[in-house]
């Protein structure tokens, strides 16, 4: 499918991110999209192997999901009239058809491993530039909860971490930064083999916990920086095309740290289409 195509359905993928609470139907949909109402919606599953109805559907369920884990403070009845639900009762029923346990199910005991093999689609991101800067960083001390296992159940390490950071006030998550150390690739390890350390800026010495926390170091030197936008399920194209395009010709050498990313935002406090994020490429 051409890139004009590719980038009317990153646009409508877009729209939809925005406008999710909205009644999202198929005339304002092909309309935003500029392609005729008669094949906008063969040319989404074409393109995406989802049906629309369902790519809407997912998509706010995906952001309930992470509401009910993420902020806990949230009501259900709350999260359900988010979602664009007309009754909590609606809001289960569909919760359950899709995941097969109850909202309180999930929000108690979430099976992100199963989560994902519903999310299997890749959304189309558009326009890849690349803007690649260099930069000095400095030393940072950072508080560490080493991920172990697959990266379908890193949002598990990811909810004990923030955890920590609110109990602890350690790493305030409004104040510090928040990193992500990865230590191979997703798509060429062993689930049980993947390594990722969940990181959150340090200003002190880091406490005893019974968290697992433990205190790590982003050590200084010169990195290439390129800013990646939306859901971070999309940003292996950019990785692959720093190694594989910038990289060969850049004159540069990788320094003996791996790929690391600064989250500069979070879903669902924000869409996913406005998620930032900076991947960091250490070099010599």
């Amino acid at each position: 499918m051409s890139n004009e195509y590719n980038d009317r359905i990153a646009l409508i993928c877009k729209y939809i991110a925005d406008n999710i609470n909205e009644d999202l139907n198929l005339e304002k949909l092909s309309e935003v999209s500029g392609l005729s109402k008669y094949h906008f919606h063969r040319v989404f599953t074409a393109k995406l192997n989802i049906s629309l109805y369902s790519f809407i559907q997912l998509t706010r369920l995906k952001r309930a999901s992470y509401q009910l884990v993420f902020n806990k403070e949230m009501k259900i009845i709350d999260i359900a009239f988010d979602a664009n639900f007309d009754s909590p009762e609606a809001f289960s029923r569909s919760f359950k058809k899709v995941f097969n346990v109850t909202p309180s199910q999930f929000r108690s005991a979430p099976n992100w491993e199963k989560w994902h093999e519903k999310y299997q689609f890749i959304i189309p991101t558009g326009d890849n530039h690349m803007e690649i800067k260099i930069i000095n960083l400095e030393e940072m001390k950072v508080a560490v909860l080493e991920h172990r296992a697959s990266p379908t159940t890193l949002n598990n390490s990811v909810e004990k971490f923030k955890n920590w950071r609110i109990q602890s006030k350690q790493s305030p998550i409004n104040k510090a930064r928040t990193f992500g150390i990865v230590y191979n690739d997703p798509n060429n390890t062993k689930p049980e083999d993947f390594a990722f350390d969940i990181c959150g800026e340090l200003f002190e010495d880091l406490k005893q916990n019974k968290d697992g926390v433990i205190e790590k170091t982003i050590p200084a030197g010169r990195c290439a920086v390129v800013r990646h936008f939306g859901s971070p399920d999309n940003i292996e194209g950019k990785i692959y095309e720093l190694y594989g395009k910038w990289l060969p010709t850049s004159g540069e050498e990788l320094r003996d740290f791996p790929l690391f990313f600064h989250y500069h935002n979070f879903f669902p406090e924000v869409p996913e289409n406005e998620l930032i994020t900076d991947i960091y490429l250490p070099l010599i």
